[in-house]
């Protein structure tokens, strides 16, 4: 039986929303607090997918400075109604809902509107149109009695994008004492269907359902809650967390649903919560999620319209493109073929680090971070903020979507002083990262230096002195751990410093929501400076022949 692989989005796209405008699918996910915000992606047969834009492309538009990077924009909904696309989200601050705000298109490329903000608690917003044209907004907030979460319903006036009359609690969870969180409401043979998580996004994960004749409520439990999880399978699943589905139909009939899930290595994950592709089907009870195998599959039958596409292999490969502009998986400006293993020329091609894959912290980046004078690299300005701060570093960086993988990057850079440094990082969070960059030691001495920082404390791992102010830094990645090498361009071979065991990186450990992204950095580390590192190009492949 034709087949595609899971996750058909890798890396940290958690949250995944969707809908279908006649044969065009779209998706959206969670950003945190990367810049640009909230990626938007298009797929014509639910397997392939290819970033559109970011909803939230303009500076200026939420206040992410001083965010923990875990905080942010959370688990947005798109839909479409009338030729208009709606998006409605949170900004979260402290773990917190802080701002729910909904932003329209006419086109999902974009240009999208300024975030209107709406008199919405808690999180999770989601919009349901039902067939008298009225917008409701269901979210979770903290429930006033009972609880401890609850679900909640409100209509939303489109003309003003204002919500108004009552607001209906809906429901508290079909298990008592578990926070009940991202509603999606579905409406099949007059029967309202709402669906929700439940039980954390960790490893109690789950998606839940209730059901209702009237669109307020009251919703009764589905009893055969909860409709999906993996709680209850061994540690040798190789997905685990499954939660936060939304379901979409396609033109010939079909239903699916778009799931988060987690694919961890003895017990721990670096790459964040993923988007998985699962069949659905209905009966007079409700969804049936993976009614074949009540599981969530890394290898799945295609959808039937993926299957009548000419261009779509029988089987998809495992390392399929999935994110870019153009939907490459390797980084602007592609591998360098000079030499035996493409150590010192330059990428072929004309590298864009302004792709869509690339994000920075906090906000846009561009009086730091810009493409060369002759567009064949990237300067970076060094920006006092360290990436240990809540700022806006200067960081651009991208997600880390397999597990075995080589980062790699030609920089130069000549430090005035031990405070400046610029070079390549891992990063899991602003307490949670290693970097691997040039500097100078007291006597002016120039080094590539290792730091590992965990905890608020950086230590100094490994470091080797360079001749020349100009190197390969490369990082590569493995189901063991992550082997730091730095190469100088007038010696023959490549220095390993350190390996850091995978775990290190991982969200067990660090904590949080997110997934690891590989980038480069430029920082004074508090000083002000005039320093200006040059990259000359950077890459990012999978190992060949594997599955992430």
């Amino acid at each position: 039986m034709p087949a595609f692989r899971n996750p058909v989005l890798p890396g940290c796209y958690p949250d995944a929303s969707i809908c279908r405008v006649g044969e065009d699918f779209y998706l959206v996910t969670s950003s945190f607090t990367y810049f640009p915000g909230l990626p938007l992606f298009h797929s014509r047969d639910l397997v392939r997918w290819r970033q559109l834009t970011h909803v939230l492309d303009r500076p200026g538009l939420l206040a992410l400075e001083g965010l923990d990077v875990s905080d942010g924009v959370w688990a947005p909904t798109i839909r479409h109604h009338d030729g208009t696309f709606y998006v409605v989200s949170t900004l979260a601050v402290n773990r917190q809902g802080s701002l729910t705000f909904v932003v329209t298109a006419s086109d999902p490329a974009g240009p999208w509107s300024d975030p209107v903000p709406l008199e919405a608690e808690g999180i999770d917003p989601s919009l349901f149109f039902d067939d008298d044209g009225r917008c409701w907004l269901t979210a979770c907030r903290d429930a006033v009695q009972g609880g401890p979460g609850e679900l909640w319903m409100r209509e939303l006036d489109l003309e003003r994008l204002k919500l108004v009359g009552p607001t209906h609690v809906l429901w508290q969870g079909a298990v008592r004492g578990a926070w009940v969180e991202a509603p999606h409401l579905y409406k099949r043979n007059g029967v309202y269907h709402l669906i929700a998580a439940e039980g954390g996004t960790e490893s109690n994960h789950s998606v839940t359902a209730a059901r209702s004749g009237t669109v307020t409520g009251p919703y009764v439990t589905d009893p055969r809650s909860p409709l999906l999880t993996h709680r209850h399978r061994g540690p040798g699943e190789p997905i685990h967390n499954v939660g936060h589905a939304d379901l979409v139909d396609t033109p010939v009939g079909e239903w699916w649903a778009v799931t988060l899930g987690v694919r961890p290595i003895a017990g721990t994950h670096t790459l964040g919560r993923e988007v998985f592709l699962v069949p659905v089907t209905w009966t007079a009870h409700g969804p049936v999620f993976a009614p074949e195998t009540g599981a969530v599959r890394l290898s799945e039958r295609l959808p039937s319209i993926a299957s009548a596409q000419p261009d779509v292999a029988t089987t998809v490969p495992p390392d399929r493109p999935h994110s870019g502009s153009d939907g490459d998986t390797a980084v602007p400006g592609g591998r360098p073929h000079s030499g035996p293993d493409g150590d010192t020329a330059a990428p072929t091609g004309r590298a864009d680090f302004g792709g869509l894959e690339w994000n920075s912290l906090r906000g846009p980046v561009g009086d730091r971070v810009r493409p060369t004078a002759d567009g064949s690299g990237l300067d970076l300005d060094l920006a006092p903020d360290p990436l240990s701060s809540t700022g806006v570093p200067a960081f651009l960086g991208r997600r880390q979507q397999h597990v075995r993988f080589g980062a790699r990057t030609r920089i130069s850079f000549a430090a005035a002083r031990p405070s400046e440094e610029a070079g390549l990082a891992v990063f899991q969070h602003q307490d949670h990262h290693a970097t691997l960059a040039l500097t100078v030691d007291g006597d002016g001495q120039a080094q590539a230096v290792l730091t590992v920082r965990e905890a608020g404390t950086s230590t100094r791992r490994a470091s080797v002195p360079v001749s020349t102010g100009e190197v390969l830094l490369a990082v590569d990645g493995d189901e063991a751990g992550y082997t730091f090498r730095v190469k100088d361009l007038t010696a023959a071979q490549w220095i390993s410093l350190a390996t850091i065991e995978r775990s290190f990186f991982s969200t067990e450990r660090a904590g949080g929501f997110v997934g690891v992204y590989l980038g480069l950095y430029a920082t004074g580390n508090g000083h002000a400076s005039d320093g200006r590192a040059r990259v000359h190009w950077f890459e990012y492949q999978p190992e060949p022949g594997t599955a992430g």
